[in-house]
């Protein structure tokens, strides 16, 4: 399955970026990326590219490896060649057959800072 957004940024195969970066609008990533933190609206991360930082963005679709947790508020799509290790939280997560991750996922419609305890608490409900 491809899957391509219309990117208004771009780190090129051969590049590496370091850094925090705010990207207004979308990016697609094909090189390498380190960092304290990756804001952006919507990113695609290519097959062969190497991402290592937290991301925060709308939707994320990754190819290629990522350490790092995501936090999608649309979607998170790992296609089967995604490696990941890091945390996943979105309301929405597709996973392809073939993917390698490891991390946890809170999937929710609803914003909740504390998912165990609210779930708890519905356990505990009479």
């Amino acid at each position: 399955m491809q899957i391509d957004i219309e990117a208004n940024s771009t780190i090129g195969e051969d590049s590496l970026l370091e850094g925090r970066f705010l990207v207004k609008g979308n990016m697609r990533i094909d090189g390498t990326f380190e960092g304290k933190a990756l804001q952006v609206d919507q990113l695609q991360i290519g097959a062969k590219a190497k991402v290592k930082t937290n991301i925060n963005a709308t939707s994320v679709v990754v190819e290629g490896l990522v350490i790092g947790n995501i936090a999608a508020t649309r979607r998170i799509l790992l296609l089967s060649t995604a490696r990941v290790l890091g945390d996943l939280k979105t309301p929405e997560l597709i996973i392809q057959d073939g993917v390698i991750l490891e991390g946890r996922c809170t999937i929710s419609h609803v914003r909740i800072d504390d998912t165990r305890a609210y779930i708890e608490s519905l356990y505990e409900r009479k």
